[in-house]
């Protein structure tokens, strides 16, 4: 959770009780504890709301998926996936064949 582990979890808490004393911690826990209850309401209520005014397509939408570099994730592979598609051979233009196995291309020396 954001990055930090064990050893600094143990020097913020050991800076909070030198901060704010033993006896001012736990009421500044619980503030903290409701504050992020109503950040998280306020965030399902958004995001409900976001539901209902998009209407029932969009009834499994995620805040998630609307972060930029998720959409753009999305989208590269979806293109990678139509190219694997397009690998298929294609059909030869007007005048040219596909060449045999061995086949040496035409080279014209003139051109190069």
């Amino acid at each position: 959770m954001f990055g930090v582990g064990l050893p600094e979890f143990a020097v913020l808490a050991f800076v909070a009780v030198l901060v704010f004393g033993p006896d001012k911690l736990p009421e500044l826990a619980r503030q903290a504890g409701q504050v992020m209850r109503r950040v998280r309401s306020l965030a399902n209520a958004a995001r409900d709301e976001l539901r209902e005014e998009l209407g029932p397509e969009y009834a499994d939408l995620e805040l998630r998926d609307l972060d930029p570099r998720t959409i753009v994730k999305r989208h590269l592979a979806e293109a990678l996936e139509d190219d694997d598609e397009e690998t298929a051979p294609r059909p030869a233009r007007r005048g040219q064949r596909p060449l045999h196995d061995g086949e040496v291309p035409p080279y014209d020396p003139d051109a190069t």
